[in-house]
């Protein structure tokens, strides 16, 4: 799963509201929004506060106890990152002891990258956030379109999503951030769970965000929108006035994730609550498995010195799939 939210969700499905004629659940106001998966409607007020609510009780439970150092967030410039930004200068904005970095990939996508990160740019201003922009090209020495063009067999998100999850890790280490803030949405976090039980891919399960605790060379990631569904997310910046792009990645059409974002969204439909499903899934094969140990913790890369499962990372294998010298880093 990427640092950031993954591009080329089909946004115009979000832009649905319920009828003026349908009462909110709580209130005699018109509702705004329909949840089948909690069995009513909310009105603009009910649901703000629902999100602020969970996306508060996310912090307390992923990030417990944290009054001092600073956090990254992961900022594209898309929906679920601004929400997400937002979400934190308003949860750790009134703490001195607190500083909050807001963190930008470029990996060099022609007529997208650019727009979004105007929008992050325009939403840090707004906020007030310090902000970090960390490019493919000078890191790397290639961009997505380069390594696509170079490697036409293999789908871009793959390499894509590796080395933005790279770069964030640097560049969060970078700023000295205790944790990092992902907006991973609660329809993201479904379909990787489920993607990785599809693949048995228990050690990826374990891996995932949101981390329960460090690991060796990674920054630990939490994902406050973890109980919020995406088409909530896109109403929650629309409602709030939060400026966001939600332009379509050119490469996002070959991505394996398509498929089980259907899949989800008809179990969705299906039967209200099969996301919460999924993540109560993976808590409890999490609690199961810990009695036994660490699941897949990451060694270090013998090339760039990135937590890695295996002798290189995968970063450094598709930096050489595109044919790149890669001289020997000083491990972090």
């Amino acid at each position: 799963m990427d640092g950031q939210e993954r591009p080329g969700a089909p946004v115009a499905k979000y832009r649905l509201e319920v009828s003026t004629l349908v009462q909110c659940s709580t209130c005699d106001e018109a509702a705004v929004v329909d949840q089948p998966y909690r069995g009513g409607h909310a009105c603009r007020r009910h649901f703000l506060s629902s999100v602020d609510d969970r996306i508060r009780s996310e912090f307390h439970h992923q990030n417990p106890r944290f009054s001092r150092g600073t956090v990254g967030v992961a900022l594209s410039g898309g929906k679920d990152s601004a929400v997400a930004l937002r979400a934190t200068q308003r949860y750790f904005g009134r703490r001195p002891g607190v500083r909050v970095v807001a963190l930008t990939v470029d990996e060099g996508i022609e007529g997208y990258r650019s727009a979004t990160i105007t929008a992050a740019q325009r939403l840090t201003e707004q906020l007030g956030v310090e902000h970090r922009v960390v490019r493919a090209e000078t890191e790397l020495g290639t961009t997505t379109d380069r390594a696509a063009a170079e490697l036409p067999d293999t789908v871009p998100c793959s390499f894509c999503g590796v080395w933005r999850r790279r770069l964030l890790n640097q560049v969060a280490r970078d700023v000295g951030a205790e944790v990092l803030v992902l907006g991973f949405n609660l329809d993201d976090l479904a379909q990787t769970i489920l993607m990785n039980l599809v693949r048995g891919d228990l050690d990826r399960i374990g891996r995932m965000a949101p981390h329960r605790g460090r690991q060796p060379g990674l920054v630990p990631r939490i994902a406050p929108l973890a109980q919020i569904p995406e088409r909530e997310v896109f109403l929650y910046a629309q409602l709030t006035g939060l400026p966001f792009d939600h332009g379509e990645c050119p490469h996002a059409g070959r991505a394996a994730r398509n498929v089980f974002r259907e899949v989800v969204w008809q179990l969705e439909e299906a039967q209200p609550g099969t996301r919460q499903a999924l993540l109560r899934t993976r808590e409890q094969l999490l609690e199961r498995i810990a009695a036994g140990g660490t699941m897949g913790a990451p060694n270090r890369c013998r090339v760039c010195g990135e937590a890695s499962t295996g002798e290189l990372c995968r970063s450094c294998i598709y930096l050489a799939s595109v044919r790149l010298p890669m001289a020997p880093t000083e491990a972090h």
